[in-house]
């Protein structure tokens, strides 16, 4: 029965949140609504962000935060509309449909279906570690040069700017601008951010959105032509099914759906490794990708777009006291209310405010000391992180470009590290420790003996460059018939490895030498042994410490002198 219920937790995990009682459900029901107050004026600036219809922001708040939070291991994240996500759906689509229009509703409603497959897809097949592929650089430098997009973005609507930027160039005029929707947007962005440093789990969207929305009604905004959020269809969503794509649009979403997948998931990544942090338990990366697959074919079926956890709504929800997925259903639960009965309070509420919304919330992935650091730390990786986040703002709207080329980049570097082992020529120093020889300016270990040590896996990719290196230190020194290999960092080898293993052990003996190895790791001893390289005779000498190969190597004979 254990077992059972134990299979069953692992594809359903909220069968293994904790029985509500009084005491958890008041923490919960606090936490929930802080974090739903949030999820509405957020939701419906994030739609749009995305060229959405506003309502599919609330959609998206609501039916997939449900199924995310049922089959997610994490369920404290803050799941639905996102602004990193929302960015790349409204620069992915542009110039393939208008902004709004049915067209670019069923291009946004694929990529949530497909982005959704990718993911679940690569849940059940347990690929999460796949995630490791991208790097801090790579992505603080995509993440840094999409917030300033997401500003650029932002601006005409917070200013109130009635045209294009290049006619503002071209005929500078303060008659451009909606001076009123301008104060409304440099007003609520003033009080979003002292609210932010005065008390950062306060709900302060929902509280400027409505002040905003009352002022709006109060001066007659809307009557006037001023750009407000305007009549939203309230109720439930009905089911959505997208028409076929035609080739041409379907190959056009290949690379946005695998960038969407990959960054929507990182963002979940930063928000779930904090979560099971203060938990204290493993972060389970498989059934997330599958609670948050799930979430975005639910967000397709709703007519909605691809959503992902927010590192900003999560940190809330966790500030506030959530213990578990029930403070999640509490902030749904509002959003229910909201999209039932509430939805006409939003009528009023100016555009500029939700771009004031916006900014607040993106600002906080703007950290222009990021580089700084990194180049402290590695110049290599700083590069890298430079040109992804320049490629990103060259490349807008195809900002995927600027991803790709740090993934390549990054895996360049690792390949390129992997092919260029660490391989050092060992002396003992004074301290007793084994270091580099020429680096310390140590005397060699023994007569006619090169030592070394390879810091790296003995596979195809290092076995060349050890091979290369043994072989032109001999060709130089014809003295040296004794090779020591300090074998403790070498934890796996590969076929190639044992190839290169049998010809340095051929070469030794071709020179009437000998073959050390010190601290033969079990793994590595097996395969060789398997090999039939390690059979006891000549040419070969075997140490389980590298102590006891200090002593063997000292009681080597010395070159007879030549008379």
């Amino acid at each position: 029965m254990s077992f059972s219920r134990a299979s069953l937790s692992r594809w359903f995990p909220f069968l293994s949140w904790p029985r509500p009682d009084r005491a958890l459900i008041r923490g919960e029901f606090f936490a929930g609504m802080t974090v739903g107050l949030m999820l509405v004026p957020q939701g419906v600036a994030y739609a749009a962000l995305a060229g959405m219809p506003l309502v599919t922001g609330i959609y998206a708040s609501l039916v997939p935060a449900l199924v995310a939070v049922l089959f997610s291991a994490s369920t404290r994240l803050g799941v639905g509309p996102t602004a990193l996500t929302s960015l790349l759906i409204g620069a992915s689509l542009t110039g393939m449909a208008e902004p709004g229009s049915a067209q670019w509703v069923a291009l946004a409603a694929w990529m949530a279906l497909l982005s959704g497959l990718v993911q679940l897809v690569m849940g059940l097949a347990r690929f999460g570690w796949l995630l490791n592929l991208v790097t801090s650089p790579v992505l603080s430098g995509f993440t840094q040069a999409a917030a300033l997009l997401i500003l650029g973005s932002q601006l005409a609507s917070l200013t109130g700017l009635r045209s294009d930027w290049s006619a503002l160039l071209s005929t500078p005029s303060p008659g451009l601008f909606d001076l009123t929707a301008a104060a409304f947007g440099f007003g609520s962005l003033a009080l979003l951010v002292l609210a932010r440093r005065w008390r950062p789990a306060f709900p302060s969207a929902i509280v400027v959105v409505a002040l905003a929305g009352g002022l709006s009604w109060a001066l007659d905004y809307a009557d006037a032509g001023g750009a407000v959020v305007g009549a939203l269809p309230s109720g439930m969503p009905d089911l959505y099914w997208p028409a076929a794509l035609p080739w041409s649009s379907f190959s056009a979403l290949v690379m946005p759906v695998l960038v969407v997948t990959l960054v929507s998931f990182l963002e979940t990544a930063s928000s779930a490794k904090v979560e099971s942090q203060r938990s204290g338990e493993r972060w389970n990366e498989n059934q997330d990708l599958i609670g948050q697959g799930l979430a975005k074919i639910s967000s397709g079926l709703c007519g909605s777009f691809a959503t992902s956890a927010s590192f900003s709504r999560s940190a809330i929800n966790l500030y506030a006291g959530a213990k578990s997925g029930w403070a999640t259903l509490f902030a749904i639960a509002l959003v229910l209310v909201v999209l039932l009965w509430l939805t006409p309070v939003l009528y009023h509420v100016p555009q500029s405010v939700l771009a004031a919304v916006v900014v607040t919330a993106v600002t906080s992935l703007i950290k222009p000391g990021t580089l700084l650091r990194l180049w402290r730390v590695s110049r290599t990786e700083a590069v890298i992180a430079a040109v992804t986040f320049a490629l990103t703002l060259a490349t807008a709207p195809r900002m995927y470009w600027g991803v790709l080329v740090g993934l390549l980049m990054n895996l360049s570097h690792f390949l390129y590290q992997r092919l260029h082992p660490r391989i050092i020529e060992v002396g003992l120093h004074p301290d007793g420790s084994l270091r580099d020889r020429h680096l310390w300016h140590l005397p060699a270990l023994a007569p006619r003996l090169l030592a070394l040590r390879m810091d790296a896996e003995l596979d195809f990719a290092s076995a060349s460059a050890l091979e290369r290196r043994v072989t032109d230190h001999l060709a130089s020194h014809p003295e040296v018939v004794h090779l020591c290999l300090m074998a403790q960092p070498i934890n796996r080898i590969d076929v190639t490895g044992v190839e290169t293993f049998a010809q340095l052990l051929a070469l030794l003996q071709s020179r009437g030498g000998t073959l050390h190895l010190s601290g033969l790791k079990l793994p590595v001893e097996r395969v060789l042994r398997q090999a039939g390289l390690l059979e006891a005779g000549s040419g070969l000498a075997l140490y389980r410490t590298d102590a006891e190969a200090l002593v063997a190597l000292n009681q080597l004979e010395p070159p007879v002198p030549r008379v």
